[in-house]
Protein backbone atom coordinates (compact mmCIF):
# COMPACT_ATOMS: atom_id res chain seq x y z
CA UNK A 1 0.00 0.00 0.00
CA UNK A 2 1.70 2.89 -0.79
CA UNK A 3 -0.46 6.39 0.71
CA UNK A 4 -1.47 7.05 4.38
CA UNK A 5 -4.43 8.77 3.17
CA UNK A 6 -7.97 8.19 4.23
CA UNK A 7 -8.40 5.69 1.20
CA UNK A 8 -4.76 4.07 1.59
CA UNK A 9 -6.21 3.52 5.34
CA UNK A 10 -9.55 2.17 4.00
CA UNK A 11 -7.62 -0.01 2.43
CA UNK A 12 -5.83 -1.60 5.24
CA UNK A 13 -8.57 -1.91 7.45
CA UNK A 14 -10.38 -3.86 4.75
CA UNK A 15 -7.22 -6.09 4.39
CA UNK A 16 -6.47 -6.24 7.81
CA UNK A 17 -10.27 -7.88 8.22
CA UNK A 18 -9.26 -10.35 5.61
CA UNK A 19 -5.99 -11.04 7.60
CA UNK A 20 -3.91 -10.13 4.81
CA UNK A 21 -0.43 -9.19 5.39
CA UNK A 22 0.50 -5.96 4.66
CA UNK A 23 2.09 -2.62 4.57
CA UNK A 24 1.03 1.22 4.31
CA UNK A 25 4.39 3.49 3.12
CA UNK A 26 3.80 6.72 3.35
CA UNK A 27 6.45 9.54 2.43
CA UNK A 28 5.69 12.15 5.41
CA UNK A 29 3.11 11.42 7.85
CA UNK A 30 -0.37 10.00 8.40
CA UNK A 31 -2.97 12.61 6.20
CA UNK A 32 0.45 14.35 4.94
CA UNK A 33 -1.52 15.87 1.56
CA UNK A 34 -3.74 17.82 4.25
CA UNK A 35 -1.38 18.92 6.74
CA UNK A 36 1.00 20.26 4.32
CA UNK A 37 -0.94 21.44 0.68
CA UNK A 38 -4.39 22.89 2.00
CA UNK A 39 -4.53 26.59 2.69
CA UNK A 40 -5.39 27.03 6.47
CA UNK A 41 -9.31 28.29 5.70
CA UNK A 42 -10.34 24.97 3.76
CA UNK A 43 -13.41 23.66 4.71
CA UNK A 44 -14.50 20.36 3.61
CA UNK A 45 -17.45 20.45 0.62
CA UNK A 46 -19.65 17.60 2.23
CA UNK A 47 -21.34 18.13 5.67
CA UNK A 48 -20.05 16.05 8.60
CA UNK A 49 -22.85 13.40 8.60
CA UNK A 50 -21.18 12.59 4.94
CA UNK A 51 -17.88 11.61 6.42
CA UNK A 52 -17.20 8.29 7.20
CA UNK A 53 -14.39 5.42 6.16
CA UNK A 54 -15.41 1.54 6.63
CA UNK A 55 -15.71 0.95 10.53
CA UNK A 56 -15.79 4.38 11.58
CA UNK A 57 -17.99 7.13 11.07
CA UNK A 58 -18.58 10.90 12.30
CA UNK A 59 -20.03 10.74 15.79
CA UNK A 60 -19.50 14.84 17.10
CA UNK A 61 -22.57 17.11 17.90
CA UNK A 62 -22.43 18.98 14.38
CA UNK A 63 -23.59 16.62 11.83
CA UNK A 64 -24.70 19.44 9.27
CA UNK A 65 -21.15 21.65 9.85
CA UNK A 66 -18.67 21.13 7.72
CA UNK A 67 -14.49 20.03 8.61
CA UNK A 68 -11.92 22.50 8.64
CA UNK A 69 -8.49 21.35 7.67
CA UNK A 70 -7.03 20.14 11.63
CA UNK A 71 -10.28 18.38 12.12
CA UNK A 72 -9.73 16.41 8.62
CA UNK A 73 -6.49 15.45 9.04
CA UNK A 74 -7.50 14.42 13.35
CA UNK A 75 -10.68 12.50 11.83
CA UNK A 76 -7.85 10.49 9.39
CA UNK A 77 -5.30 10.26 12.50
CA UNK A 78 -8.13 8.56 14.78
CA UNK A 79 -8.98 6.18 11.57
CA UNK A 80 -5.47 5.55 11.20
CA UNK A 81 -5.72 4.11 15.30
CA UNK A 82 -8.93 2.82 14.91
CA UNK A 83 -7.56 0.77 12.02
CA UNK A 84 -4.33 -0.31 13.25
CA UNK A 85 -2.80 0.24 10.07
CA UNK A 86 0.96 -0.84 10.01
CA UNK A 87 1.92 2.65 8.65
CA UNK A 88 5.73 3.30 7.84
CA UNK A 89 5.96 6.95 7.70
CA UNK A 90 8.73 9.00 6.61
CA UNK A 91 9.19 6.13 3.92
CA UNK A 92 9.52 7.84 0.25
CA UNK A 93 8.42 5.24 -2.90
CA UNK A 94 10.70 5.87 -5.56
CA UNK A 95 10.20 2.98 -7.96
CA UNK A 96 7.40 0.61 -8.17
CA UNK A 97 8.66 -2.53 -11.03
CA UNK A 98 7.93 -5.77 -12.01
CA UNK A 99 9.56 -8.70 -10.03
CA UNK A 100 9.59 -12.29 -9.85
CA UNK A 101 6.91 -12.53 -7.25
CA UNK A 102 5.08 -9.59 -8.38
CA UNK A 103 6.37 -6.16 -7.49
CA UNK A 104 9.72 -4.42 -6.55
CA UNK A 105 8.89 -1.88 -4.72
CA UNK A 106 11.83 0.63 -3.74
CA UNK A 107 11.92 3.02 -0.90
CA UNK A 108 14.40 5.57 0.76
CA UNK A 109 14.35 3.09 3.23
CA UNK A 110 15.01 -0.42 1.65
CA UNK A 111 12.91 -2.52 -1.11
CA UNK A 112 9.84 -4.71 -0.23
CA UNK A 113 8.64 -7.35 -3.20
CA UNK A 114 4.84 -8.06 -3.11
CA UNK A 115 2.15 -9.92 -4.99
CA UNK A 116 -0.09 -6.74 -5.06
CA UNK A 117 0.28 -2.98 -4.72
CA UNK A 118 -2.48 -0.15 -4.36
CA UNK A 119 -1.30 3.20 -5.57
CA UNK A 120 -3.51 4.81 -2.88
CA UNK A 121 -1.62 7.96 -3.46
CA UNK A 122 -4.02 10.53 -4.72
CA UNK A 123 -4.95 12.70 -7.19
CA UNK A 124 -4.07 16.14 -6.61
CA UNK A 125 0.05 15.78 -6.12
CA UNK A 126 0.99 18.41 -8.88
CA UNK A 127 -1.09 21.80 -9.86
CA UNK A 128 -1.82 21.67 -13.42
CA UNK A 129 -0.82 24.98 -14.70
CA UNK A 130 -0.86 25.59 -18.21
CA UNK A 131 1.95 26.00 -20.73
CA UNK A 132 1.33 29.49 -20.99
CA UNK A 133 2.18 30.16 -17.55
CA UNK A 134 6.25 30.50 -19.00
CA UNK A 135 5.02 33.76 -20.88
CA UNK A 136 4.11 35.58 -17.52
CA UNK A 137 6.31 38.66 -16.98
CA UNK A 138 9.14 38.08 -14.58
CA UNK A 139 7.54 40.51 -12.44
CA UNK A 140 4.59 38.82 -11.80
CA UNK A 141 4.57 36.24 -8.55
CA UNK A 142 2.78 32.85 -9.37
CA UNK A 143 1.32 30.90 -6.84
CA UNK A 144 -0.81 27.67 -7.28
CA UNK A 145 -3.17 26.72 -4.92
CA UNK A 146 -0.97 23.63 -3.62
CA UNK A 147 1.10 26.51 -2.13
CA UNK A 148 -0.90 29.14 -1.42
CA UNK A 149 -1.93 29.31 2.92
CA UNK A 150 -3.48 32.49 3.20
CA UNK A 151 -3.66 36.22 1.78
CA UNK A 152 -0.96 37.88 3.87
CA UNK A 153 1.68 35.43 2.28
CA UNK A 154 0.49 36.88 -1.07
CA UNK A 155 2.28 39.96 -2.53
CA UNK A 156 0.31 43.51 -1.64
CA UNK A 157 -1.44 44.45 -5.20
CA UNK A 158 -3.88 42.86 -7.35
CA UNK A 159 -4.91 39.15 -8.39
CA UNK A 160 -5.36 37.06 -11.09
CA UNK A 161 -7.07 33.87 -9.75
CA UNK A 162 -7.28 31.56 -13.19
CA UNK A 163 -9.99 29.54 -12.30
CA UNK A 164 -13.71 29.15 -11.44
CA UNK A 165 -14.04 25.78 -9.97
CA UNK A 166 -14.38 25.13 -5.76
CA UNK A 167 -10.56 26.49 -5.10
CA UNK A 168 -10.86 28.95 -7.29
CA UNK A 169 -13.69 30.68 -5.95
CA UNK A 170 -12.95 29.89 -2.33
CA UNK A 171 -9.34 31.66 -2.88
CA UNK A 172 -11.07 34.78 -4.61
CA UNK A 173 -13.56 34.83 -2.00
CA UNK A 174 -10.86 35.24 0.94
CA UNK A 175 -9.00 37.20 -0.79
CA UNK A 176 -11.95 39.68 -1.83
CA UNK A 177 -12.64 39.77 2.10
CA UNK A 178 -9.51 40.98 2.91
CA UNK A 179 -9.42 43.43 0.74
CA UNK A 180 -7.56 42.84 -1.93
CA UNK A 181 -8.82 43.51 -5.75
CA UNK A 182 -9.41 40.33 -7.71
CA UNK A 183 -9.90 39.46 -11.04
CA UNK A 184 -10.90 35.93 -11.56
CA UNK A 185 -10.42 34.41 -15.21
CA UNK A 186 -13.48 32.24 -15.64
CA UNK A 187 -13.35 28.80 -17.71
CA UNK A 188 -15.81 26.10 -17.78
CA UNK A 189 -17.54 25.76 -14.29
CA UNK A 190 -20.15 23.81 -12.69
CA UNK A 191 -22.75 25.72 -10.71
CA UNK A 192 -24.90 24.63 -7.59
CA UNK A 193 -26.48 25.70 -4.18
CA UNK A 194 -25.58 25.28 -0.65
CA UNK A 195 -28.79 24.14 -0.24
CA UNK A 196 -32.41 23.37 -1.54
CA UNK A 197 -35.47 22.34 -0.96
CA UNK A 198 -34.70 22.27 2.83
CA UNK A 199 -31.50 20.12 2.27
CA UNK A 200 -28.08 20.25 1.59
CA UNK A 201 -27.28 19.56 -2.14
CA UNK A 202 -24.96 16.77 -1.31
CA UNK A 203 -28.21 15.54 0.01
CA UNK A 204 -29.87 15.65 -2.98
CA UNK A 205 -27.38 14.12 -4.95
CA UNK A 206 -27.34 11.51 -3.06
CA UNK A 207 -30.91 11.02 -2.59
CA UNK A 208 -31.40 11.14 -6.56
CA UNK A 209 -28.56 8.52 -7.39
CA UNK A 210 -26.17 11.22 -8.78
CA UNK A 211 -23.34 10.41 -6.34
CA UNK A 212 -23.85 6.34 -6.95
CA UNK A 213 -23.55 6.66 -10.83
CA UNK A 214 -20.77 4.36 -12.04
CA UNK A 215 -18.06 4.43 -14.36
CA UNK A 216 -19.12 1.98 -16.64
CA UNK A 217 -22.34 3.65 -16.71
CA UNK A 218 -21.41 6.60 -18.41
CA UNK A 219 -21.02 7.53 -21.74
CA UNK A 220 -18.33 9.63 -21.77
CA UNK A 221 -15.77 8.52 -19.06
CA UNK A 222 -12.86 10.90 -19.86
CA UNK A 223 -15.10 13.97 -19.36
CA UNK A 224 -16.80 12.81 -16.39
CA UNK A 225 -13.34 12.32 -14.67
CA UNK A 226 -12.51 16.18 -15.64
CA UNK A 227 -15.63 17.82 -14.60
CA UNK A 228 -14.46 20.76 -12.38
CA UNK A 229 -15.45 20.00 -8.62
CA UNK A 230 -18.99 22.00 -8.07
CA UNK A 231 -19.09 25.81 -6.55
CA UNK A 232 -19.46 25.34 -3.27
CA UNK A 233 -18.12 26.23 0.01
CA UNK A 234 -18.61 24.42 3.52
CA UNK A 235 -19.41 27.18 6.19
CA UNK A 236 -21.02 27.62 9.14
CA UNK A 237 -24.17 29.80 7.61
CA UNK A 238 -24.44 27.38 4.75
CA UNK A 239 -24.00 30.33 2.36
CA UNK A 240 -24.21 29.86 -1.61
CA UNK A 241 -20.08 30.72 -3.26
CA UNK A 242 -21.06 31.36 -6.62
CA UNK A 243 -19.78 33.86 -9.42
CA UNK A 244 -22.89 36.34 -8.12
CA UNK A 245 -21.07 36.50 -4.37
CA UNK A 246 -17.68 37.28 -5.63
CA UNK A 247 -19.12 40.24 -7.92
CA UNK A 248 -20.95 41.59 -4.95
CA UNK A 249 -18.07 41.57 -2.86
CA UNK A 250 -16.10 43.55 -6.15
CA UNK A 251 -14.45 40.95 -8.19
CA UNK A 252 -14.07 41.39 -11.84
CA UNK A 253 -14.88 38.50 -13.92
CA UNK A 254 -13.30 37.66 -17.58
CA UNK A 255 -13.05 34.86 -20.17
CA UNK A 256 -10.97 32.17 -19.78
CA UNK A 257 -7.29 32.91 -19.65
CA UNK A 258 -6.47 32.08 -23.23
CA UNK A 259 -3.28 33.41 -23.48
CA UNK A 260 -0.46 35.88 -22.50
CA UNK A 261 1.39 38.05 -25.22
CA UNK A 262 3.99 40.96 -24.73
CA UNK A 263 3.05 40.96 -21.10
CA UNK A 264 -0.46 40.84 -21.29
CA UNK A 265 -3.33 38.63 -20.39
CA UNK A 266 -5.80 37.67 -23.07
CA UNK A 267 -9.17 35.87 -22.64
CA UNK A 268 -11.79 34.27 -24.29
CA UNK A 269 -14.68 36.55 -25.16
CA UNK A 270 -16.87 33.47 -24.50
CA UNK A 271 -17.55 34.16 -20.95
CA UNK A 272 -21.49 34.94 -21.39
CA UNK A 273 -21.46 31.63 -22.99
CA UNK A 274 -19.60 29.98 -20.63
CA UNK A 275 -22.11 31.24 -17.45
CA UNK A 276 -25.01 30.71 -19.52
CA UNK A 277 -24.13 27.06 -19.68
CA UNK A 278 -23.58 26.81 -15.86
CA UNK A 279 -26.86 27.66 -15.29
CA UNK A 280 -28.54 25.56 -17.77
CA UNK A 281 -26.87 22.47 -16.22
CA UNK A 282 -27.91 23.83 -12.66
CA UNK A 283 -31.41 24.40 -13.97
CA UNK A 284 -31.96 20.73 -15.19
CA UNK A 285 -30.41 19.45 -11.97
CA UNK A 286 -32.79 21.14 -9.89
CA UNK A 287 -35.36 20.22 -12.33
CA UNK A 288 -34.82 16.85 -12.02
CA UNK A 289 -34.51 16.99 -7.96
CA UNK A 290 -37.73 18.82 -8.22
CA UNK A 291 -39.13 15.73 -9.99
CA UNK A 292 -37.71 13.35 -7.79
CA UNK A 293 -39.30 15.55 -4.42
CA UNK A 294 -42.82 15.00 -6.84
CA UNK A 295 -42.52 11.30 -7.09
CA UNK A 296 -42.29 10.72 -3.76
CA UNK A 297 -44.93 13.18 -2.86
CA UNK A 298 -42.21 14.97 -0.58
CA UNK A 299 -42.68 18.57 0.75
CA UNK A 300 -39.11 19.36 1.81
CA UNK A 301 -39.61 23.08 1.51
CA UNK A 302 -39.52 26.10 -1.26
CA UNK A 303 -37.97 25.26 -4.77
CA UNK A 304 -36.13 28.48 -4.51
CA UNK A 305 -33.54 29.25 -7.45
CA UNK A 306 -30.29 31.19 -7.82
CA UNK A 307 -30.78 34.06 -10.00
CA UNK A 308 -28.69 33.73 -13.43
CA UNK A 309 -25.35 34.59 -13.26
CA UNK A 310 -24.67 38.27 -13.48
CA UNK A 311 -22.16 38.70 -16.62
CA UNK A 312 -20.28 42.09 -17.50
CA UNK A 313 -21.90 43.56 -20.69
CA UNK A 314 -18.43 44.27 -22.02
CA UNK A 315 -15.43 41.82 -19.87
CA UNK A 316 -11.98 42.96 -21.01
CA UNK A 317 -10.20 40.77 -23.07
CA UNK A 318 -7.44 41.66 -22.04
CA UNK A 319 -5.15 43.45 -19.08
CA UNK A 320 -1.56 44.70 -19.27
CA UNK A 321 -0.50 42.91 -15.91
CA UNK A 322 2.64 45.36 -14.93
CA UNK A 323 0.50 48.28 -16.08
CA UNK A 324 -2.98 47.72 -14.00
CA UNK A 325 -1.34 46.77 -11.08
CA UNK A 326 -1.01 42.96 -11.08
CA UNK A 327 1.34 41.39 -9.06
CA UNK A 328 0.35 37.86 -9.02
CA UNK A 329 -1.39 35.64 -10.58
CA UNK A 330 -2.92 32.46 -8.43
CA UNK A 331 -3.48 29.33 -10.61
CA UNK A 332 -6.52 27.42 -9.54
CA UNK A 333 -6.58 25.08 -12.70
CA UNK A 334 -6.89 22.13 -11.05
CA UNK A 335 -4.26 18.97 -10.00
CA UNK A 336 -2.85 15.90 -11.61
CA UNK A 337 -1.27 12.73 -10.04
CA UNK A 338 2.09 12.12 -9.99
CA UNK A 339 3.41 8.66 -11.03
CA UNK A 340 6.89 9.19 -12.73
CA UNK A 341 8.19 6.77 -10.03
CA UNK A 342 5.76 4.12 -11.38
CA UNK A 343 8.34 1.92 -13.39
CA UNK A 344 5.28 -0.16 -15.30
CA UNK A 345 4.30 0.31 -18.65
CA UNK A 346 0.43 1.28 -17.71
CA UNK A 347 0.87 4.88 -18.43
CA UNK A 348 -0.44 6.48 -21.92
CA UNK A 349 0.65 8.96 -23.77
CA UNK A 350 -0.09 11.74 -21.73
CA UNK A 351 1.21 9.78 -18.12
CA UNK A 352 -2.32 8.81 -16.86
CA UNK A 353 -2.71 5.49 -15.71
CA UNK A 354 -4.43 3.10 -17.83
CA UNK A 355 -7.28 1.46 -15.56
CA UNK A 356 -10.84 0.40 -15.27
CA UNK A 357 -12.06 1.24 -11.55
CA UNK A 358 -8.73 1.25 -10.13
CA UNK A 359 -8.09 -2.34 -11.26
CA UNK A 360 -4.78 -1.30 -13.61
CA UNK A 361 -4.91 -2.69 -17.17
CA UNK A 362 -2.30 -5.34 -17.78
CA UNK A 363 -0.47 -5.30 -15.06
CA UNK A 364 -2.40 -8.02 -12.81
CA UNK A 365 -1.61 -7.23 -8.68
CA UNK A 366 -1.84 -3.22 -9.49
CA UNK A 367 -4.80 -1.15 -8.57
CA UNK A 368 -5.22 2.09 -8.35
CA UNK A 369 -7.39 4.63 -5.47
CA UNK A 370 -8.23 7.68 -4.70
CA UNK A 371 -8.93 9.55 -8.36
CA UNK A 372 -12.48 11.72 -9.40
CA UNK A 373 -14.80 9.07 -10.84
CA UNK A 374 -12.25 5.98 -9.96
CA UNK A 375 -15.59 3.97 -9.99
CA UNK A 376 -18.50 5.98 -8.48
CA UNK A 377 -18.98 10.01 -8.90
CA UNK A 378 -18.87 10.25 -5.23
CA UNK A 379 -15.74 8.67 -5.65
CA UNK A 380 -13.34 11.96 -4.61
CA UNK A 381 -15.12 12.69 -1.34
CA UNK A 382 -13.94 10.84 1.63
CA UNK A 383 -17.15 8.70 1.99
CA UNK A 384 -16.85 7.31 -1.59
CA UNK A 385 -13.60 5.64 -0.68
CA UNK A 386 -16.21 3.10 1.77
CA UNK A 387 -17.94 1.26 -1.53
CA UNK A 388 -14.63 1.65 -3.84
CA UNK A 389 -12.37 -0.61 -1.38
CA UNK A 390 -15.09 -3.42 -1.10
CA UNK A 391 -14.84 -3.80 -4.68
CA UNK A 392 -11.05 -3.68 -5.12
CA UNK A 393 -10.51 -5.78 -2.56
CA UNK A 394 -12.54 -8.35 -3.38
CA UNK A 395 -10.64 -8.13 -7.06
CA UNK A 396 -7.28 -8.02 -4.65
CA UNK A 397 -8.28 -10.75 -2.45
CA UNK A 398 -9.00 -12.99 -5.43
CA UNK A 399 -6.01 -12.36 -7.03
CA UNK A 400 -4.07 -13.49 -3.80
CA UNK A 401 -5.91 -16.55 -3.84
CA UNK A 402 -5.36 -17.31 -7.23
CA UNK A 403 -1.84 -16.87 -7.10
CA UNK A 404 -1.58 -18.73 -3.98
CA UNK A 405 -3.48 -21.68 -5.76
CA UNK A 406 -6.46 -21.14 -3.51
CA UNK A 407 -8.65 -20.84 -6.17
Amino acid sequence: MIGAGHAGLAVSHGLTDRDVDHVVLERGVVANTWKTERWDSLRLLTPNWQTRLPGMAYDGEDPDGFMTVAEVVEFIERYAEHCGAPVRTGTEVTSVSPGDAGYVVTTSDGTWEAEAVVLATGAFNRSNVPALAASLPAAVEQVTTLHYKRPDQLRPGRVLVVGASATGLQIADELLRSGRDVTVAVGGHVRVPRTYRGHDILWWLDHIGRLDERYDEVDDLVRARNVPSPQLVGTPDRSDLDLNALTSRGAELVGRLAAVRDGSALFSGALRNVCNLADLKLARLLDTIDASAAAAGRDDGEAWRPEPTRVPDAPRLAVDLEADGFETVLWATGYRADLSWLDVPVLDRKGALRHDGGIVRDAPGLYRLGENFLRRRKSSFIHGAEDDVAEILEHLVAHLRAGAGLM
